[in-house]
C-alpha cells in the first residue's frame, strides 16, 4: 500500500517555531521556564531544545526534588509534539499539590 496521501504534504517540521508553540503551551499548564526548564512549584518537570531539525524533549516520570527520573524523546513532527504535551498535560492533572 502506498503512503499517497491524495496530493498534499505535512508542511514542514520547523524546530525552532516548534519551540516557541510548546513553550506557550506549558506557560499555559502554569509552568514556569527558568534556564530551559519548565517547573512547577520549584519542580522540574519538562525540558526542550532544538537539535538540529529535531526537538529534544525530556519530562520527568514523577516530581521529585532529589533526583528526577526524567524520559527523553525526540519529536520530528508536528504530531508527536501534540502527542507529547497532551501527555505531558494528563500527568500534571494526575499528579497533585502532595506529589510535589
Amino acid at each position: 500500500m502506498s503512503d499517497d496521501l491524495g496530493g498534499f504534504a505535512p508542511p514542514p517540521f520547523e524546530p525552532d517555531e516548534a519551540l516557541q508553540r510548546a513553550r506557550r503551551e506549558l506557560r499555559e499548564m502554569g509552568l514556569a521556564e527558568r534556564a530551559g526548564q519548565f517547573e512547577r512549584n520549584g519542580l522540574g518537570i519538562a525540558k526542550l531544545a532544538v537539535d538540529g531539525a529535531a526537538l529534544k524533549a525530556s519530562m520527568v516520570k514523577r516530581p521529585n526534588r532529589n533526583s528526577p527520573e526524567w524520559t527523553h524523546q525526540t519529536l520530528t513532527t508536528s504530531a508527536m509534539l501534540r502527542d507529547w504535551s497532551a501527555e505531558l498535560k494528563k500527568k500534571l492533572a494526575g499528579w497533585s499539590d502532595r506529589d510535589d
